[in-house]
């Protein structure tokens, strides 16, 4: 038997079906607090009147889960006692998102929009903490034959987690629908859930090997992070006070003389005073930890970019989920605004309905990869996943009840209800199936793929470099998304999301023969040979 057929086919032995639950169970811990600083927030602030363009510069909290590999070899270097190095980590992670939660939970988005930002920046930086923490675990405990279906059933928990805080949440909160509750109820249960995440870490995962950590002196990473902490404090004081009136000087008069209004055109100048203060920042930070001897960083990123095509991959990775992250940036308020649907209708289809979906696809797609293999199954699902978006600029166009509706009977299932039968748009239905069936399937590749690309020594470390990296479109696009969708309108903004994702497709063609290459399990090969 070849090593590819052996990868194909994973013994299916007690400790490895322990291994895929606990996957599957962390999964579900890291897919919870996204939809709280994302969607779910979009919808909080939506319901108390803050405004679109202001709701697509909020997605900014989410910066930390682009800068967490400043971070993430601390979790590679130190060990927590007792309960071992990412278990111990998992514990702590858990047991703050749950304490940051609360306190979002008890702020007012609309008396005190600014600490609201801030709360909601803190649980985007513990949550993006606890995903360094779970990609670390799950890539040092599955073997590469069982990656293909640990990376779907991830997925499975990461979105069976967004169908409880992104989906029934909306129905939760829904007055005449589902069971009115505030959103501050909803974000209590979720610290909750979170507590018990982390009795769960404690108790039930399965112990990993003890693996070599990087051999570095501890003060010289402690003080390279506290160096990378104070660069990023300096690029933000001088950012702050300098770029906006660049950006002023530089497109200022440009924008006066166009047909923009005056709020949309602060929005485009604060958009690029924010990328200028971006250019600035990271380089020193790089300084910063080079000058600071920030060894677990230096090693752990070195030790990435010595395999062939790395830095090509690190393109791939922003690119592939861009045209998707671009798209459903501002969802939400697509759906509740332009396209005028209820809370109750969004909840059910796009976030119930819609998510489910996307489980059935990353299962699929985790089948098709046994088959298909990883190049394979990352261009077929590219493809499919591009098309997907031209299902919301068709029904940006012809709006609602086009394609008729189709009737949702109430129940009562005791943690979630409809009060009453609920008219669902079938387009909408449609529209949603596609596109969360062609994600799910593009997820699982993806996630495989990057579990390929890591090194076990500082699997945190670099598995939160690429996770950075795979996450900029998601995060980075949602102020711009903003600014344009209300510049060009809804129709238009699902066209450009679409062509975003074409770069993608052509880079994995130039890439074919070095992804191939990753398709081979190391440890087979060697017993071939």
């Amino acid at each position: 038997m070849t090593a590819d057929a052996r990868a194909a086919r994973p013994p299916l032995t007690l400790a490895a079906v322990h291994r895929l639950v606990a996957v599957t169970v962390l999964g579900f811990a890291s897919g919870l607090p996204l939809a709280l600083t994302g969607q779910a927030m979009q919808a909080w602030l939506t319901t108390s009147g803050v405004d679109i363009a202001t709701i697509g510069f909020l997605s900014l909290v989410g910066l930390p889960y682009t800068f967490k590999f400043l971070w993430a070899p601390l979790m590679d270097r130190f060990e927590l006692p007792f309960i071992g190095r990412r278990r111990g980590w998992l514990v702590l992670t858990q047991l703050a998102l749950a304490g940051s939660l609360m306190l979002l939970a008890a702020t007012s988005p609309t008396d005190a929009i600014r600490s609201f930002a801030l709360l909601a920046v803190l649980v985007a930086f513990v949550s993006a903490s606890q995903d360094v923490v779970v990609d670390a675990y799950r890539t040092d405990l599955l073997s590469a034959a069982e990656r293909g279906l640990g990376a779907s059933l991830g997925v499975l928990g990461y979105r069976l987690a967004m169908i409880v805080s992104g989906g029934l949440a909306f129905i939760w909160v829904d007055p005449t629908q589902g069971g009115g509750w505030t959103w501050p109820e909803v974000y209590r249960l979720m610290a909750g859930v979170m507590v018990a995440a982390a009795f769960a870490s404690a108790l039930l995962l399965p112990r990993l090997a003890e693996v070599e950590r990087p051999a570095t002196v501890a003060r010289h990473d402690l003080l390279g992070f506290a160096a990378v902490v104070a660069a990023v404090a300096v690029g933000f004081l001088v950012a702050e006070q300098f770029t906006p009136p660049l950006s002023r000087w530089l497109i200022g008069d440009w924008l006066a003389g166009g047909p923009l209004p005056a709020p949309l055109q602060k929005r485009w100048i604060d958009l690029l005073a924010l990328l200028l203060g971006i250019a600035f920042t990271v380089p020193l930070a790089v300084w910063a930890a080079r000058a600071a001897r920030f060894e677990t960083l230096i090693g752990g990123l070195s030790n990435y970019f010595s395999q062939p095509g790395a830095v090509a991959f690190l393109g791939f990775i922003v690119l592939y989920k861009l045209g998707d992250a671009f798209a459903g940036s501002l969802m939400t308020p697509f759906l509740l605004k332009a396209m005028a649907f209820t809370p109750a209708e969004v909840g059910v289809v796009n976030k119930v309905i819609g998510l489910w979906l996307t489980i059935g696809g990353a299962l699929l797609g985790g089948a098709l990869m046994l088959r298909l293999g990883l190049w394979r199954s990352l261009m077929l699902f590219g493809v499919l996943q591009m098309l997907s978006n031209l299902g919301f600029w068709w029904l940006a166009v012809n709006g609602r009840s086009e394609a008729g509706a189709l009737l949702i009977p109430a129940f009562d299932w005791g943690f979630v209800k409809l009060a009453t039968d609920s008219s669902v748009d079938r387009g909408l239905l449609m529209v949603v199936a596609l596109e969360n069936i062609t994600g799910g399937m593009g997820t699982a590749a993806f996630v495989a793929f990057l579990m390929s690309l890591t090194t076990q020594r500082f699997s945190a470390t670099q598995f939160a470099l690429l996770s950075a990296f795979a996450s900029v479109g998601r995060v980075w696009v949602g102020p711009l998304a903003g600014v344009l969708a209300e510049s060009i309108g809804w129709p238009t903004f699902f066209i450009v999301s679409t062509v975003l994702a074409a770069p993608a497709l052509w880079l994995l063609w130039r890439l074919r023969s070095t992804v191939r290459g990753l398709e081979v399990d190391p440890k087979s090969a060697a017993l071939d040979d």
